[in-house]
Formats: structure tokens, sequence, C-alpha cells
């Protein structure tokens, strides 16, 4: 009996912090997270902006990758690794964490003007949801056109049966985030094949100079490779 309660005497130092926890516990009501979507064509409106707000969340880094220069230097430094001669090493993870750091960067200027034009001052209470939507826009489009080609822009604007375009900055979005984002790996490729043309032209001389020193069986990527 006196070793059964030398046993017991630690959990008796858990006994107060039990019996405050039995104090509390019933005091602790359930919590409910109530949605107010109005009665009647209000309801309906309500439905539809949760419906819509849901709808660009799920699809906002799709967004990201179609309206920023993020394409381009995810692309580039992809080939940049393959040409140097190492699949795995950076690992996918921090190419594409530098690629949204150096997106950041590139894009810093572009959103602050956005938020600058709609966000702030639709949050100020200044202007209505409807007329921040285009003012925040209107940056990310000009970046968009300014960095598009004009012949895709021409092709997908002849394609929506769009005539007269003043600029590519006038096309519509969806006309112009396509063309954009057909640009982006057009010149990501152009980018690419200038990186990657030096490092080939190292494993072609190191190839021939391991061919004719006899030693066929060696790779030259692990000769070149330091180079």
């Amino acid at each position: 009996m006196i070793g059964q309660a030398r046993k017991l005497l630690p959990a008796l130092r858990y006994l107060p912090v039990l019996t405050l926890a039995g104090v509390i516990a019933p005091e602790a009501l359930p919590q409910t997270i109530s949605v107010d979507l109005g009665t009647g064509q209000g309801l309906t409106s309500g439905i539809v902006q949760m419906v819509a707000a849901i709808t660009i969340l799920s699809l906002a880094p799709s967004i990201l990758v179609m309206t920023t220069s993020f394409v381009r230097i995810v692309v580039v430094l992809s080939l940049l690794r393959t040409a140097i001669g190492l699949q795995n090493a950076p690992p996918n993870s921090v190419v594409i964490s530098l690629s949204l750091f150096l997106t950041g960067f590139v894009m810093a200027p572009t959103f602050m003007a956005s938020y600058e034009a709609g966000i702030q001052p639709y949050m100020a209470e200044a202007i209505t949801l409807e007329e921040a939507i285009p003012r925040a826009l209107g940056p990310v489009q000009a970046f968009m056109g300014q960095h598009a080609n004009e012949a895709d822009v021409a092709l997908f604007a002849n394609m929506a049966k769009i005539e007269n375009l003043e600029s590519p900055e006038a096309a519509p979005f969806h006309v112009l985030a396509p063309a954009f984002m057909i640009s982006e790996l057009k010149r990501a490729f152009e980018i690419g094949f200038m990186v990657f043309l030096p490092f080939l032209v190292i494993d072609l001389v190191v190839s021939s100079i391991l061919m004719a020193m006899g030693m066929m069986m060696l790779p030259p990527v692990t000769i070149s490779l330091p180079f």
C-alpha cells in the first residue's frame, strides 16, 4: 500500500490543473460562424459574389503565372540547370522559390501601381468594386501589353474577330493573356538557348579531347562540369 501511494504522489501535482480545467470547460461554449447573404434578390447576389470570390482564390496561382514574368524566369532557370548537367541540383523547390522571389522583384512596381490605383481607394471606400477592378487591372494589363509581341496579339485578336487595335495594351484581357504567355515562352526559350550554347561548346571540346586521349568511357560532363 505504501508503495502504491508513493507511485500516486507524482500524479497528485496535476490535480489542481485538472480541477481548473473541469471548472472552465463547461463555460467554453462552441463557437459558430454565420454569413449573412441577405434575403430575396440580395441573397442571390451574395451567393454569386461568394462563388466568384472562391473561384478567384482557387485560380489565383494560375492568374499570377499568366500575368507576370514567372514563366520566363522559371523556364530560363530550368534550362540553365539542364545546361550545367545537374538534373536534381538545385532541386525544383529551390528553382521555383527563386523564380517567385525574382518575379516579385520584377513585378513590384506594377503591383504597387495596381494597389495605389484600385485597391487602396476601394479599401478607403472612395470608389466602388466595379470601379476598383478596372483600375487595379490597368497597370498589370499595361505590363502585359509592353512585353507581348504585336504579332501574337494580332493573331489572337484576329481569332477573336477584334479589329483596329491601337496598341497591345488596348487589347481585351482574354486576348492579351494568351498572347503574353506565348511571347514569354518564346522569349524564355531564346534566352535559354543563348545560355545553353556556351555549355554545349564546352561539352563538345571536352568530349573531343577525351576521344583524342582514348578516354572514351569517361563521361564528358565529369570533366566539363567544373568549367
